[in-house]
């Protein structure tokens, strides 16, 4: 009886090792991915919910120094207009009275 191993079935153990471990392989590597995107997405929500609350103090911040102003959100526009037609209007009186 021949005792010597037979030439390649340490190769062909190994390959056939690798082709059932394959999908299994695959399988965790697909997994281990998820994992880190879920990971990502919760350092990006955690990030910008820091935002929105920062974002929410500094709105809450304007809209108080608006009312200090006697100013509210709503007429802003109208407000901003108002001022830059006395502006224009004040320049113009300034230019007159310079002129004599």
């Amino acid at each position: 009886m021949n005792t010597a191993p037979i030439k390649g079935t340490k190769n062909a153990r190994r390959l056939y090792e690798m082709a059932v471990n394959a999908p299994s392989i695959d399988i965790t590597n697909r997994l281990n991915n998820l994992k880190a995107q879920i990971e990502r997405g919760k350092m990006e929500k955690a990030r910008a919910e820091a935002n929105l609350e920062s974002y929410t103090r500094q709105r809450d911040e304007i809209i108080a120094q608006l009312a200090e102003l006697g100013v509210t959100p709503e007429n802003l526009d109208a407000e901003i207009a108002r001022l830059d037609q006395e502006i224009t209007e004040n320049l113009a009186r300034a230019e007159e009275l310079l002129r004599g």
